[in-house]
């Protein structure tokens, strides 16, 4: 596959990701776009899921090998399971950490916001809840 027919597969993925449904995602996926692949933007699929609370999407990502702990961005996004606790999409938060995600694990490559602090900021009491049963810790 072509760098050009790779960059617009990933986009279209990020794209569905955040909106669209879970055919579509598995369509782009067996079309060859790469479940962790970013856009132009440095946005990845699964990022884009997770900040739109579109769980059923995540798991799709995740079925498919996207790995939770991959940062998105260049530097203006962050980790999936950080983007979910934000916004208190507490579904999609037991998603990440049910498929690995790390719940002590930190933006910016360590030097951010935890999971655990963003829910906080919210405030997502329940998702605060869901990360501290799963060992997040201050």
């Amino acid at each position: 596959m072509n760098n050009r027919r790779r960059k617009k597969l990933s986009r279209r993925l990020v794209d569905a990701a955040s909106c669209g449904d879970g055919a579509r995602i598995r369509a782009l996926l067996r079309a060859g776009a790469g479940p962790d692949a970013p856009d132009t933007e440095g946005t990845t699929p699964l990022y884009a899921a997770s900040v739109a609370g579109a769980t059923d999407n995540a798991l799709t990502l995740l079925a498919a090998g996207a790995s939770p702990n991959i940062e998105s961005g260049h530097g203006a996004e962050g980790t999936p399971l950080c983007a979910a606790a934000c916004w208190g999409h507490t579904d999609t938060v037991r998603a990440l950490l049910a498929h690995g995600a790390e719940p002590a694990l930190r933006e910016d490559h360590g030097t951010g916001r935890s999971p655990l602090e963003w829910a906080r900021a919210g405030p997502h009491p329940e998702t605060v809840a869901v990360l501290l049963a799963a060992g997040a810790r201050d």
